[in-house]
């Protein structure tokens, strides 16, 4: 199991320990600045994705036992003269997603606007992926809530393959790759916009994708946690079919999956759009042991009344056992399952509204 839990909030990056019985915080690093990805490699290497504002974004990386050091970032190409009618801006807004590459050395960074680049020396220097932002599609892909620019939320290595990649887009599907890059196409067979004319409900381009989630257990099976709805996918993305029986709510932003089986995913269930809360004001975690077929709802540990807690895309997350998870949510709550999400803890501490939730890899 892991022992340590990377918090990435809008005021820092928190890291918790477990001592004993509980967790508690160890340390605290880049106070005051937003945190928008962090990942902890299998080597203890840790990168934190900093959210400036005016400033740009950041990105630093921390060798196991060492001082933090300064990566360049991302950087995407000039616009050229014929893209005048591109809505998307050729420029780095932030780093949402980081994922290690399944070979030494590769990691994949995930931007907003809807970048993908790769390093292959852990993030001394970046390429970009010049076929995914030149698709023709790719113009289409729309924005997210509070007039952000479409991101890739969601980088999925298939651990067989390294360069088998499915990605996530924010208003603008699931993208798959099977060359590591040089090619893409939009897999969304199966999934519905119930918020797009009818004309368009199955536009793949049109499909906005919460997160996506695989187990290494079945590489075949992905889950995915959509504005409307929950799919799930048992061809590696293909073909996907709707998931019904989560309760109390089909909304929701997250999504994980245990590592050794891949029937048990969890979400974090709210009401939609208008008011982007818990249902009835009761915050729980939907569990499906079965494949989608049925959902527990589980609240023992969690506060019941007049919680008003949101958990976004990067904040749920499992350790690498399978039994211990962890979610953060918008006004700073923070709660730990030791049991698979039976029971729920909260470490004594008042954090800032969270954005990502990590586990070390063990």
């Amino acid at each position: 199991m892991a022992e340590r839990l990377h918090v990435g909030t809008r005021k820092g990056l928190f890291e918790l320990e477990r001592r004993g019985s509980s967790w508690e915080v160890a340390g605290t690093h880049f106070l005051g600045e937003p945190v928008s990805a962090v990942l902890e490699d299998a080597d203890g290497v840790l990168f934190a994705a900093l959210d400036l504002g005016h400033f740009g974004a950041k990105l630093w990386r921390r060798d196991a036992g060492g001082a933090w050091r300064e990566l360049p970032v991302p950087v995407f190409p000039p616009k050229p003269d014929d893209a005048g009618d591109d809505p998307h801006p050729w420029s780095l807004g932030k780093i949402w997603a980081l994922e290690p590459g399944g070979v030494p050395g590769r990691l994949w960074a995930g931007t907003m606007p809807g970048g993908l680049f790769c390093s292959a020396d852990g993030g001394t220097s970046w390429s970009f992926s010049e076929a995914l932002w030149r698709h023709p599609e790719r113009r289409f892909w729309g924005g997210v809530a509070g007039g952000e620019q479409p991101g890739i939320s969601a980088v999925l290595v298939d651990p067989r393959d390294p360069d088998a990649l499915r990605l996530g887009v924010s208003t603008g599907g699931v993208w798959a790759s099977e060359d590591g890059g040089a090619t893409w196409r939009v897999i969304n067979q199966g999934m519905h916009a119930d918020y797009m004319p009818p004309e368009r409900c199955g536009d793949p381009v049109a499909q906005d994708i919460h997160m996506l989630a695989r187990s290494a257990a079945d590489p075949e099976i992905l889950w995915c946690q959509h504005h409307n709805g929950v799919f799930r996918s048992s061809d590696a993305g293909a073909r996907w079919q709707e998931v019904t029986a989560i309760r109390p709510s089909k909304f929701g932003f997250a999504v994980v999956v245990h590592p050794r089986d891949p029937d048990t995913a969890w979400f974090v269930p709210a009401i939609k759009d208008e008011r982007r809360i818990p249902v009835d004001a009761r915050l729980v975690v939907a569990r499906t042991r079965d494949g989608g077929r049925s959902f527990e709802v589980l609240s023992d540990g969690l506060p019941q009344r007049h919680v008003y807690d949101l958990v976004l895309r990067h904040a749920l997350a499992v350790d690498a056992g399978g039994d211990r998870l962890a979610f953060g949510s918008t006004t700073g709550g923070l709660w730990i399952s030791e049991d698979g999400g039976e029971s729920w803890t909260m470490p004594e501490a008042r954090l800032p509204p969270v954005a990502v939730v990590r586990f070390a890899a063990a």
